[in-house]
């Protein structure tokens, strides 16, 4: 399968990563990718962006930078799910600015609880609609019960993560690959899709995805479940896009 973006970057704004925006785009153009999302991680995050930051990204015409490298650019945050309600680290009147939303549980910014609150608080964001993406949903660090995750996605439209990241080897997520495994085998039961994604800090780790296709190969996931063979796919199941149909 053609993996033809992704959609979960970061770059210096967000405080521990290493490119600029255009050193990343570049990047992902060069390597053939048809759409790249950056996503900066929200303020909630030790030596992120503030708030300014994305009620600012009015001032970047995507259009120019699509035009200039031949990708299409969304720009959007990695926002922090704050308390088991599903409080996110950006007002409301901000999601105005931003083309994709993910949200995500990072232990700085949220307690570790127990596995009902983890997966309440999970539900919450999948109901908010300002997220498009569940990030990273496999750090056994935060026990969550998946089949109530997966029912709530299918039900409210969104897309579940399954991040090439947390199954590097030396990653700090513990029990990804077992709790991926768990995910996608509801995923197939349900029909939910999920979206591949490289959380990449550093131009060199842009559309990676070899662990999570090993995978999904492995599993025999169903190529139309994985998002990333087709934008115009991924494009309808984000807010703004499909607004605009």
């Amino acid at each position: 399968m053609k993996f033809k973006l992704d959609t979960h970057t970061h770059t210096i704004a967000s405080g521990h990563a290493y490119n600029t925006m255009t050193e990343m785009i570049k990047e992902a153009a060069d390597r053939g990718l048809e759409l790249l999302g950056i996503t900066e991680h929200g303020p909630a995050m030790p030596g992120s962006c503030h708030e300014f930051y994305f009620q600012n990204l009015r001032a970047i015409d995507r259009t120019k930078l699509e035009e200039m490298y031949g990708i299409k650019v969304l720009l959007g945050a990695e926002l922090n799910v704050l308390d088991e309600d599903g409080t996110l680290d950006l007002p409301d009147q901000v999601f105005e600015q931003l083309d994709v939303t993910i949200a995500s549980l990072h232990l700085p910014c949220f307690k570790c609880r127990d596995e009902k609150d983890n997966t309440k608080a999970v539900i919450r964001a999948i109901e908010n609609p300002f997220v498009d993406i569940i990030g990273h949903p496999d750090d056994g660090r935060l026990p969550l019960c998946y089949e109530p995750i997966v029912e709530a996605a299918k039900k409210y439209g969104k897309l579940l993560e399954m991040n090439d990241s947390s199954l590097r080897p030396g990653g700090y997520r513990m029990g990804a690959e077992e709790n991926y495994r768990k995910m996608l085998k509801l995923c197939m039961e349900y029909e939910q899709p999920i979206v591949v994604d490289s959380d990449a800090h550093f131009i060199l780790q842009i559309g990676s995805h070899s662990y999570a296709e090993k995978i999904l190969t492995e599993m025999h996931f169903p190529e139309e479940l994985v998002i990333n063979h087709s934008v115009e796919k991924f494009l309808r199941h984000t807010r703004k896009y499909r607004q605009k149909q």
